[in-house]
């Protein structure tokens, strides 16, 4: 729905030359109006000239592009390539080419509300990820830099500071870059201001640097996800050598804890981190997905002042004592996202995790299931556990040894939960070889009767369609939910693990050489 204003705006910034010529007559509180209407037409010369003479104290992506009262058209899921760069090289030249510099009133840039989604609306179909908007927020800034030092320019430039606030992903391939950018803001007037930070594909050392340059006590998020060899040493001293105390999300990268080789050093270690982590009083979203945490999730948790409201524990090894200990805390309660993939629910703990959800349901939102066997004799008792969950709006069962019989049973079920938007289901077993095994690995994992699955999956959607819930979306994304961290950086991802894994035989050759 958009209003006579924005139809008007719409029509003022359609006609490029002509809006660029007039913007000096525009009433100042009409920009956050233009700039909307500017970005849904990817009028990106007009962007540009827009965010160049911003007459505002603040420029915030997410409440321009979000829902207003002109426009309820929801933009910031649009990460148009022509629409973000011209935004920003908007802003590098805000500082250059404004006429008085003593009138420039922009304080304050968040560039944190755009959102990286699947589906892109935008007809030039070119994306600028986190990742190349880090690589290109950067460049400007070094450039910025050069070009003040190299020409004469008025005084009152220099006396320009804004801070532009960014959620950084830095890998190795951008990160000489970054850091160089991070190292001199004090010089730049545009001034990154790190709330979120992503690491893939770094070295250990580099990611330590760098992350320091962020300066870690702004910080809301991080995660150090693929590629990054941080183990339990290593984050007990990242958390004894910086403090991060508006910290509100952690994700860990695979293998930090392994308890099956731990000592009594090790021991004192895990507490520490927890009793650091106990200081983080923001905390309340954790990932920490692939370690071996076996009988010692309370002791990492137990420390923390803050109830968690999204837990990540997929392929933790988890014992039943870790699950009565999370069904008994108090972030069951509070708990809205919860994964527990990975782990043999039906067979080693049904009673505690019925208590952990019965606990929860009041305010789960999101719950992940994938590869925890769960078989078509527990489809009933997965159906009481999720019936007191009425605020479910996703769940993901992937890898599970289901019939077609028994997904239908489950659909009948899924489409009286009356928030539920998304279902991501797996290929039935019955659509595979008979004797597959489960979990199913990377090779066979496609090797399903691709003819029975269609069919399968439009009865299934038939399911819902009969009761009225077009709003529900169900698929099968074998490889996994979707990412726009690894679709971005897939190509250098891929030549990372090329790398390791040439390096391991290398090392392994040398092995057996010296054996000989």
């Amino acid at each position: 729905m958009k209003s006579l204003r924005f139809i008007s705006a719409e029509a003022f910034v359609s006609n490029a030359e002509f809006a660029r010529k007039s913007l000096r007559g525009v009433a100042h509180n009409l920009f956050p109006l233009l700039f909307k209407a500017s970005y849904l037409l990817e009028q990106g010369e007009v962007i540009h000239d827009l965010v160049e003479n911003w007459p505002l104290v603040d420029f915030n992506m997410g409440k321009l592009l979000g829902t207003t009262v002109d426009c309820q058209e929801d933009l910031s899921h649009r990460t148009c390539s022509v629409c973000l760069e011209s935004c920003l090289t908007g802003l590098r030249d805000y500082v250059l080419n404004h006429p008085s510099p003593y009138v420039k009133r922009l304080k304050v840039v968040d560039l944190t509300g755009i959102k990286d989604v699947e589906v892109q609306f935008c007809e030039c179909k070119k994306t600028m990820g986190r990742w190349a908007r880090t690589q290109l927020l950067s460049k400007l800034c070094l450039e910025l830099l050069v070009y003040l030092q190299q020409t004469q320019c008025n005084p009152g430039t220099f006396e320009i500071s804004i801070d532009v606030l960014i959620d950084l992903f830095v890998t190795e391939r951008n990160y000489e870059l970054v850091a160089q950018a991070l190292l001199k803001k004090c010089y730049c007037p545009l001034k990154i201001c790190c709330v979120a930070f992503r690491s893939d594909n770094l070295a250990l050392q580099k990611f330590f640097y760098i992350i320091k340059l962020t300066d870690p006590s702004l910080l809301r998020k991080l995660e150090i996800v693929h590629n990054v060899r941080l183990e339990m040493e290593h984050l007990e001293i990242l958390f004894n050598s910086m403090h991060f105390p508006l910290l509100m999300s952690l994700t860990l990268p695979a293998r930090t804890f392994n308890v099956r080789r731990f000592t009594a050093t090790d021991e004192r270690m895990l507490t520490n981190i927890g009793e650091k982590m106990g200081e983080m009083t923001q905390l309340t979203e954790l990932s920490i997905s692939f370690s071996i945490l076996t009988g010692r999730i309370q002791k990492l948790l137990s420390p923390l002042k803050t109830p968690l409201k999204m837990l990540d524990v997929s392929n933790c090894s988890l014992n039943h004592a870790d699950m009565a200990y999370l069904a008994n805390s108090f972030h069951a309660n509070h708990l809205e996202a919860l994964d527990l993939s990975g782990h043999n629910i039906p067979d080693l703990y049904p009673s505690v995790f019925f208590k952990l959800l019965s606990h929860s349901s009041s305010v789960l939102r999101s719950l992940t299931l994938e590869d925890c066997n769960i078989q078509d004799t527990h489809v009933n008792m997965l159906i009481l556990a999720l019936s007191p969950c009425q605020k479910l709006q996703e769940f993901k069962f992937l890898g599970n040894p289901l019939s077609s019989q028994a997904l239908k049973h489950l659909f009948t079920f899924l489409c009286e939960l009356p928030m539920l938007k998304n279902v991501e289901f797996p290929v039935p077993r019955d659509c595979y070889p008979i004797g597959i095994t489960y979990p199913i690995d990377d090779a066979s994992l496609c090797r399903f009767d691709h003819q029975k699955y269609e069919s399968v999956a439009e009865e299934l959607n038939l399911i819902l369609l009969q009761a009225n819930r077009e709003d529900v979306k169900a698929s099968t994304p074998l490889f996994g939910s979707y990412d726009a961290a690894v679709q971005e950086t897939n190509n250098e991802l891929g030549a990372y693990l090329i790398k390791s894994f040439k390096e391991t035989l290398e090392k392994f050759t040398t092995s057996l050489n010296k054996m000989s």
